[in-house]
C-alpha cells in the first residue's frame, strides 16, 4: 500500500499538473492573505471591530479563519482535477487490467492511491498554513482554533478525495469524472439551501452539508457528531470504490 502510495506522489509531482496547481493556489492564497493583513492593519477597520466586540477581533478570527475558508473554496475546484486520474486514467492508458491482475488486494490498492493523494494535499496545506503562522513576528494566535480548524480542513479534504476516487472508479475518461465529481462536492456544497428554502428546514439536508460541518472547526469547536460525518462518509466511499474494482477483477 505505501509503495503504491509513493507510486501515485511520484507520478504527480511528474507532471506539470500538481506543481501548476500549487503554484496558482499558492499565488491565489498569498494575495488574498496579503490583502487581509494589509485590511486588518487599517485605522477604520480597527474602529469597525472595535464596536464588534469590547475585546475586538483577534488575528485568528479576521485572518486565519478567512484563509482557510477560502481553502475550502480552492480544495472543491482542484480536488476533481487530481481526482480524476487516480483510476479513470489507469482504465483509460489500459493499465487497469494489469493493476487488477496483479496480487496486490484490491484495499491496498483504494487505499495506497487515497494516501498518495492525500500526502499532496498534507503538502499543500501546509505550505498555506505557513502564511498564518508568519503572523507570530508580530501578534499572536489562537493555536486552538488554528488546530480546529487545521482537523475540520483535513477531514473536508480527506471526504473530497474519497468521493473523487470512487467516482473515478465508474468511468474510462478523466474529464467525466472530473466533472461529475465537482458536480457531487458542489451538491453537497449546497445541499443545506435546499432544506432552508422550505417553510421548515430539513434536518436531513442540513446533515448531509458538508459546509454545516466544516463551520463548527472554524469556530474552534470540535464536535464529535462532525467527525462522526466525515469519518462514515469517507469509510462509505472508499467501501464502494473497493467493491467495484473487487468486482471489474472477478
Amino acid at each position: 500500500m505505501w509503495n503504491i502510495a509513493m507510486k501515485e506522489l511520484r507520478q504527480l509531482f511528474l507532471s506539470p499538473l500538481a506543481w501548476s496547481i500549487l503554484a496558482v493556489v499558492q499565488i491565489i492564497l498569498g494575495l488574498v492573505f496579503a490583502s487581509t493583513v494589509d485590511s486588518f492593519l487599517q485605522p477604520h477597520v480597527q474602529a469597525e471591530l472595535a464596536q464588534i466586540s469590547p475585546n475586538g477581533v483577534s488575528l485568528t478570527d479576521f485572518i486565519v479563519v478567512d484563509l482557510l475558508s477560502l481553502t475550502a473554496v480552492i480544495v472543491l475546484l482542484v480536488s476533481p482535477l487530481l481526482t480524476m486520474r487516480l483510476i479513470s486514467e489507469e482504465r483509460y492508458n489500459k493499465t487497469l487490467p494489469l493493476l487488477l491482475s496483479s496480487p496486490i488486494p484490491i484495499t491496498k490498492i483504494v487505499l495506497g492511491k487515497y494516501l498518495g493523494l492525500m500526502i499532496f494535499f498534507v503538502i499543500m496545506l501546509l505550505m498555506i498554513l505557513l502564511m498564518p503562522l508568519s503572523l507570530l513576528l508580530g501578534g499572536n494566535l489562537d493555536f486552538g482554533q488554528i488546530t480546529s480548524a487545521t482537523l475540520g480542513i483535513l477531514l473536508f479534504i480527506s471526504l473530497f478525495v474519497a468521493i473523487g476516487l470512487y467516482i473515478s472508479t465508474l468511468t474510462s475518461h478523466p474529464t467525466v469524472a472530473a466533472i461529475s465529481t465537482f458536480g457531487a462536492l458542489f451538491v453537497l456544497w449546497i445541499i443545506n439551501w435546499v432544506g432552508n428554502g422550505t417553510e421548515e428546514k430539513s434536518e436531513l439536508f442540513t446533515y448531509l452539508s458538508i459546509i454545516e460541518h466544516y463551520d463548527g472547526f472554524l469556530k474552534g469547536v470540535v464536535n464529535t457528531e462532525d467527525i462522526i460525518y466525515y469519518l462514515l462518509f469517507i469509510t462509505l466511499f472508499l467501501i464502494l470504490s473497493i467493491q467495484h474494482l473487487d468486482a471489474e477483477r472477478y
